[in-house]
């Protein structure tokens, strides 16, 4: 892949082993500042790699990590751990932490076991897949863990740790999701490019897990349930900032109240973050 292919907003990641990661930069915010390639990177767990130190190390430094941020359970960071990366910290952020029941921190069950199907349609029957999935969205708002974990993480990204960054959950696409579109909002990316960028998961994700869909419909799941909760939807972030409006009034306003992000370290991160 060249430099210019790269650069354009949304491009492909450069590695094949880890289908869903990609660089927040380019993407055009305030002013038509792009953002910054090469800052700030999402990212799906890192199952593919983990015991490969050489992958590991080879996209620790072609990224320039500094900083990963894991967004997932306890539970789910101790049955699948994050590689031993060197002179990279890692902040764990449990955000859905305080929810009873929360699909996206169930997923590793899918991923790891797919014949493990009860499990699954346990958490999606109270309401279908589609309402179950919109609600986590809301919660990812109204949360006090999420609204913990993502004050940490914009905390971290004005200066408490270092950059480049990468933040990551297990399917890189719910609460990854959010943390990529609430920070590309505050940047003044325009929403249908902050969907777009949220949608990619569809094109990337999904056609990697098709032998985990093979096990599962084998096993008796519902393949349609499945691709719900392992894709991604527009209904499903649209309830996050539904939320947003609901409860805040505004995403600067969600910054300011439900993550203590002021106004001043809000245009603080656009100048990090906005290309000059």
């Amino acid at each position: 892949m060249t430099d210019q292919q790269t650069r354009v907003p949304g491009a492909p990641s450069p590695f094949p082993v880890l289908p869903n990661l990609r660089d927040l930069g380019g993407w055009v915010g305030v002013e038509r500042r792009p953002v910054r390639h090469g800052m700030l990177f999402r990212s799906t767990d890192f199952r593919t790699i983990v015991h490969d130190s050489s992958a590991v190390a080879e996209i620790a430094a072609t990224l320039g990590l500094r900083t990963v941020y894991d967004l997932r359970s306890a539970g789910e960071t101790e049955a699948m751990p994050d590689p031993v990366w060197a002179d990279v910290a890692e902040v764990h952020l449990d955000v859905l932490a305080d929810a009873q029941t929360a699909v996206p921190a169930n997923l590793a069950t899918v991923l790891t076991d797919p014949a493990g199907v009860a499990e699954i349609n346990r958490v999606l029957e109270s309401g279908g897949a589609i309402s179950t999935m919109a609600g986590t969205y809301r919660q990812m708002i109204t949360l006090d863990s999420a609204k913990t974990g993502y004050r940490r993480f914009y905390e971290g990204l004005l200066g408490e740790d270092r950059s480049p960054a990468l933040f990551h959950c297990t399917t890189g696409k719910d609460r990854t999701g959010w943390a990529s579109a609430s920070f590309l909002s505050l940047m003044g990316v325009a929403r249908d490019d902050v969907f777009s960028d949220y949608l990619l998961t569809n094109d990337r994700l999904v056609p990697a897990l098709a032998p985990v869909f093979e096990k599962f419909t084998a096993a008796g799941g519902d393949a349609d349930a499945l691709r719900q909760v392992l894709g991604v939807r527009p209904e499903y972030l649209a309830a996050a900032f539904d939320e947003v409006d609901r409860v805040h009034g505004g995403m600067e306003a969600y910054f300011a109240e439900a993550l203590g992000i002021d106004s001043a370290a809000q245009s603080e991160l656009r100048e990090r973050f906005l290309e000059a």
